[in-house]
């Protein structure tokens, strides 16, 4: 039987490491072992269990006095005493196996930890089942009443249309954006994908998006800068797969207006970090991004707690 890695070894660094070079060692391993980029979800799962066991000071001393050999680090399971380690990815009862069948969206929600799992388990049973987080929230005194109102909107589009179709996915309204000073209106979590979703109220029309930017009869309109937003996400969260999304809404609530005429390179792309759509097209991507992952029946709640933290 082949040795098993020690934590170390898995992110590839000294035990000397200090916290800086964990959590850059485990950004690096994450993204070449995150299944949605062609790694292996077991491989992802060690990868994830040695940060969360190394990045909190306690249960790195007792993993190091243990060697690296405490069987309950075997096993996936860190000790109960530590609110940062998570059984996630190796489990035996919760692990995801590359070999087994492929999760669908319409599966059971599974929860990570599981919901029976306590005292010290990353959120609640109530917001770990709750599908929709939060609310617009008024901010700023111009144009408060109609972001509102347009947050309020997309909000109803996402609960009718995505939430009720993808059970395990959860929305998340009113979140503060890395860094401060800016906000992001809403994140949907769907398995190990999230969706960065801003919105704008644009009358009736033919509009054109270059990937870049958004034209009407030749005037430039500015949409809202998503893509910096998504980066910085992306860097917080390396265990997701994260994209930007805006949707035009218009203002007799056509699902299918205004119509996006798209130049070549501006299509909708799960890979494109500024994403310009329309309701009805926002819902379609949004159900095949979310809904295809590697394993979207699954709530993470580590990471769902880790968003709701950022919320406003």
């Amino acid at each position: 039987m082949a040795q098993r890695r020690t934590h170390y070894e898995v992110l590839g660094i000294p035990r000397t490491a200090s916290i800086t070079e964990i959590k850059t060692a485990y950004r690096k391993a994450a993204r070449l072992t995150h299944p949605d980029h062609g790694g292996n979800a077991e491989a992802f799962g060690e990868v994830t269990l040695a940060y969360e066991t190394l990045i909190d000071r306690a249960s790195r001393d007792r993993y190091d006095r243990s060697y690296g050999t405490e069987s309950s680090y075997l096993r996936g399971k860190a000790p109960a005493s530590s609110a940062h380690t998570s059984s996630r990815p190796t489990n035996a009862s919760m692990r995801f196996d590359s070999q087994a069948p492929r999760s669908s969206a319409t599966d059971a929600t599974v929860f990570v930890p599981t919901l029976l799992e306590s005292p010290d388990t990353p959120l609640d049973r109530a917001k770990s089942i709750q599908q929709i987080h939060g609310a617009p929230r008024k901010r700023g005194i111009f144009g408060a009443q109609a972001r509102l109102a347009r947050e309020a909107r997309t909000v109803q589009l996402l609960s009718r249309q995505l939430l009720s179709t993808l059970p395990s996915t959860r929305l998340i309204n009113g979140l503060h954006a890395p860094g401060g000073g800016a906000y992001i209106d809403h994140a949907i979590l769907g398995g190990y994908r999230l969706a960065i979703v801003h919105s704008m109220l644009l009358p009736k029309g033919v509009y054109r998006w270059d990937g870049a930017s958004l034209f009407r009869d030749g005037k430039h309109i500015d949409p809202p800068r998503i893509s910096p937003v998504v980066h910085q996400m992306q860097g917080l969260f390396p265990e997701l797969n994260v994209t930007g999304w805006t949707v035009i809404h218009s203002p007799d609530g056509n699902l299918h207006e205004p119509v996006i005429d798209y130049a070549r390179g501006g299509e909708p792309n799960p890979n494109s970090t500024s994403n310009v759509v329309n309701p009805g097209n926002l819902v379609r991507e949004l159900k095949m991004f979310l809904g295809t992952g590697p394993t979207p029946n699954v709530v993470d709640r580590s990471i769902l707690a880790r968003l709701l933290g950022g919320m406003y």
